[in-house]
């Protein structure tokens, strides 16, 4: 049995951010970049075009900042974080639930999307923006041809996800390759004699160490990235095009609140215990992976809360956290199910039932993929899309109100991943 302190240690490095309340300046952050940006607009007529922009470019730089220090030490903390819960004498674990794991995470996945699909299809949100400049059926490719490649792919495909060069997996931000290969590590090293592989779990626990002190560095600007990115948004398209898309985000947001809800009743059944009392126990999570939009970010104060607030043995949540932060995201596969048959309706494309399915499988494979980073559900929705033979230059439009979706879907992302590690400890865990 290798030692390691357990991950959630590494929290300490987040408590200063609950406790500086980092949500509500993050919502401050937002309201005041509206405002900002409406003024900067050059339709307002208080500044020139040439002023907005340049403007428009000093303000996005806090955002890109913040983007590149979570990137930098995304695959850094998720390599070390599922090294050391895989070393904690978690192989007995692997070996018992791994799979279980995930067809679950497979589960919760296909019933996102499901909800995805019939929210798209019983509120069509694409048809209220078909006035919108950039959505023209005439740019559509050729859905066929696509389908037809994918399908005959799919074998390679599951065959690549076994890196033959890890570098270039991880250069590439192959999140699932990367996995896959940590994994692999991570139980090898397991049959290491504990003298012999002390000096590399030494190092893994100092890796993780410093990623998140980094990640600490960049959530002090979070506020500021939130400010600049609304006021840079609002300053180049106005606030028009948030109000004519607002029908399609209230679409996105009720339905991550119906799978935030299918989570409650999941938690409920399983633990025998009220869904408000599982709410209150994770709130911080929640608020934290709302303030940050990123769930690697949040996978100490995660296993922090799971431990301490769900009664979770380490055990199992420094396994299972790590995982489902890497590979459960139910909240962007709605997001991306959502956006895809919006976009869809939006060009005048009309989907069958062949299309929808393979857009389905796509999204399954794409979401497991996805990284738990801000705006990462976008980085991939434009693979969805030329899988589904949809124009992707429509994404410029979504990209301007991800932050807003992406706070969202990360906090219903984070709730996911409490409640697959409550279940499991549940039947898996330590009895003691």
């Amino acid at each position: 049995m290798l030692l390691i302190k357990p991950l959630n240690d590494l929290s300490i490095y987040l408590n200063h951010l609950i406790q500086g309340r980092l949500w509500l300046k993050v919502v401050i952050g937002i309201l005041v970049g509206v405002l900002v940006g409406i003024f900067l607009n050059p339709d307002s007529g208080f500044v020139s075009d040439s002023l907005s922009q340049s403007l428009a470019n000093w303000l996005n730089l806090p955002g890109e900042i913040f983007m590149k220090l979570v990137q930098m030490v995304m695959i850094p903390l998720i390599f070390a974080s599922i090294i050391s819960g895989l070393a904690s004498n978690v192989t007995d674990n692997l070996k018992s639930f791994g799979l279980w794991l995930l067809i679950y995470f497979i589960f919760t996945t296909i019933v996102a999307i499901s909800i995805g699909t019939l929210m798209a299809y019983i509120f069509n949100p694409g048809e209220y923006v078909s006035s919108l400049g950039g959505f023209s059926s005439a740019e559509t490719l050729p859905q066929t041809a696509t389908s037809q490649s994918l399908e005959f792919n799919i074998p390679k495909t599951i065959s690549n996800l076994i890196p033959v060069n890890p570098l270039e997996a991880i250069l590439t931000g192959e999140m699932l390759s990367v996995v896959i290969f940590t994994i692999i590590i991570g139980v090898a090293i397991t049959q290491l004699e504990p003298g012999t592989a002390s000096p590399l779990m030494r190092f893994i626990e100092a890796l993780q160490k410093i990623c998140m002190i980094v990640v600490g560095w960049a959530m002090q600007i979070v506020p500021f990235a939130v400010f600049g990115l609304m006021a840079a948004l609002l300053s180049k398209t106005g606030f028009s095009i948030i109000i004519g898309l607002g029908y399609y985000i209230l679409v996105v947001l009720v339905g991550l609140l119906i799978l935030t809800i299918f989570y409650l009743i999941v938690y409920s059944a399983v633990k025998r215990e009220s869904p408000f009392k599982f709410l209150a126990k994770i709130k911080d999570a929640q608020l934290l992976a709302f303030s940050t939009a990123s769930s690697a970010a949040v996978m100490p104060l995660s296993m922090k809360v799971a431990d301490e607030k769900l009664g979770v043995s380490s055990k199992v949540s420094d396994f299972v956290i790590p995982i489902g932060a890497t590979i459960n995201m139910d909240g962007t596969a709605l997001f991306q199910c959502v956006t895809v048959l919006f976009m869809a309706q939006a060009y005048g494309i009309h989907l069958g039932v062949p299309e929808v399915l393979l857009i389905t499988f796509t999204i399954v494979a794409a979401s497991i993929g996805t990284p738990a980073i801000p705006g990462g559900g976008v980085i991939i929705l434009s693979t969805v899309l030329q899988s589904s033979g949809i124009p992707v230059e429509g994404l410029v439009v979504i990209i301007g109100i991800d932050r807003i979706l992406g706070m969202f879907r990360t906090a219903v992302n984070v709730t996911g991943d409490l409640t697959a590690t409550a279940i499991f400890n549940q039947w898996f865990g330590d009895p003691d």
